[in-house]
């Protein structure tokens, strides 16, 4: 198997606002090649020994391996959740043009 370059992140967030302002931030700062954010979506989950049923947005980046690390960390400081749902996911193949070009651009 090759190596892992790029990683698709996804990152809920209360709001549309708060998952653009951190999508913006993390591409102005190069640690994800682009942000697409969803509309309203249902999470449901337990948080603190209650079940939550609320809305939020669903943010997918992508990102190289090289700032992956960096990714996660800058989310979670911009991010105003105590416990962020960010998680990594390995691209293991895909379009090489697009490949390269989020390499190139995070």
């Amino acid at each position: 198997m090759s190596e892992v370059r790029n990683y698709v992140v996804f990152v809920t967030a209360p709001s549309e606002a708060e998952a653009a302002r951190i999508g913006r931030t993390l591409v102005e700062e190069r640690l994800a090649a682009c942000a697409n954010i969803t509309g309203q979506i249902r999470s449901i989950y337990r948080w603190q020994d209650a079940i939550e049923d609320e809305a939020e947005c669903l943010m997918v980046l992508k990102t190289s391996h090289a700032r992956l690390d960096a990714l996660i960390d800058r989310a979670s400081e911009l991010h105003s959740y105590d416990v962020p749902e960010i998680i990594a996911l390995p691209i293991h193949k895909g379009h090489p043009p697009y490949l390269e070009w989020i390499a190139e651009n995070a």
